[in-house]
């Protein structure tokens, strides 16, 4: 049993969990779906003073918390206790256009020459991790939530806004992967 949970499962079956969680959320509570949310519960709790984007009854949404909260216990214990000893497959073609940009992966998904902790006080650092990051949740609070808030739970219950959101959230993942990062990375 454990080796069928340590095996890698297609996108298929991890969608299905995933989806389930839509209704089950919905049926179970009337909640909705998504992570980026539980940042502002955090500083709501966190926070004294009169801000009034942190004054509200957070207590109400504290569920979320518990909710994020597995997901970094989940994560733990699967990179503890489940890790898979293979090297993640990844198409040649991947592999080769990569390589092509200076980014050899040697079969992890999180590339040492970019993501390595030697990394975080150098340009490409400041370009990846602070700066990404700043666009990030500029980008996730202009949106008015995460790509799992629109994409899973606001598509299934047909909401335009993120139909707009999720449409956005690919042409520029398609941009900046094909256009703005081999540009960076050249420029490093």
């Amino acid at each position: 049993m454990i080796e069928l949970i340590k095996a890698p499962w297609s996108w298929y079956v991890a969608g299905i969990f995933i989806g389930l969680t839509v209704p089950a959320l919905l049926l179970f509570g009337n909640r909705y779906f998504g992570v980026s949310s539980s940042l502002r519960h955090i500083c709501a709790a966190c926070i004294p003073g009169k801000i009034p984007f942190f004054h509200y009854d957070w207590r109400r949404e504290i569920w979320n918390l518990y909710f994020v909260f597995g997901i970094f216990l989940g994560a733990f214990l699967a990179n503890t206790f489940l890790t898979n000893p293979n090297d993640v497959r990844v198409s040649q073609r991947t592999v080769s256009h990569l390589q092509e940009m200076g980014i050899d992966i040697d079969g992890n998904l999180m590339p040492e020459s970019i993501f390595g902790a030697e990394n975080i006080f150098t340009g490409t650092g400041l370009v990846f991790f602070v700066f990404g990051g700043l666009l990030v949740g500029f980008g996730t609070r202009y949106a008015g939530g995460c790509t799992s808030g629109h994409a899973i739970m606001g598509l299934s219950t047909l909401q335009w806004p993120s139909l707009i959101a999720s449409i956005s959230f690919m042409v520029g993942g398609l941009l900046m992967t094909n256009i703005l990062l081999p540009l960076i990375l050249k420029s490093l």
